[in-house]
């Protein structure tokens, strides 16, 4: 077994103030870019104030990750549906539709980071909402 370290070159490393991403539209609410970050991904901090708000169904060619920071979430991914509350973490795998609702009491905060360069989203038809 070989533990070389890899060649890949060094990177600066990256630091965006509060007031400079995550803030600007209120309490951990906006995004930062990939090339903010310098990086294959970019991160949403989504904060929806009442029960049964959040993203319509849709997918992503690209895996996403969600970290709860606040709150309940009731997340459909794929057939799969579950409850995620702060402190866990959920992903959806690219290309599978997924969505998530507030499930309350109170606000939702989550952070967001999109596996990809840039925002690439297709909204679906969601037999629940009929």
């Amino acid at each position: 077994m070989t533990t070389k370290a890899s060649r890949v070159p060094p990177r600066k490393p990256v630091l965006i103030r509060a007031a400079d991403g995550a803030h600007r539209e209120g309490p951990w609410k906006g995004s930062i870019s990939s090339d903010a970050l310098g990086s294959e991904m970019f991160v949403l901090f989504p904060r929806f104030e009442d029960v049964g708000a959040g993203p319509v169904l849709h997918v992503h060619p690209y895996d996403e990750v969600f970290i709860i920071q606040e709150g309940r979430a009731r997340f459909t991914v794929g057939e799969e549906v579950f409850v995620a509350e702060t402190g866990d973490v959920a992903m959806a795998p690219a290309n599978t539709p997924h969505k998530f609702k507030n499930e309350g009491p109170g606000v939702l905060r989550t952070i967001d980071i999109h596996l990809s360069t840039e925002w690439i989203q297709t909204d679906l038809h969601d037999p629940d909402a009929d």
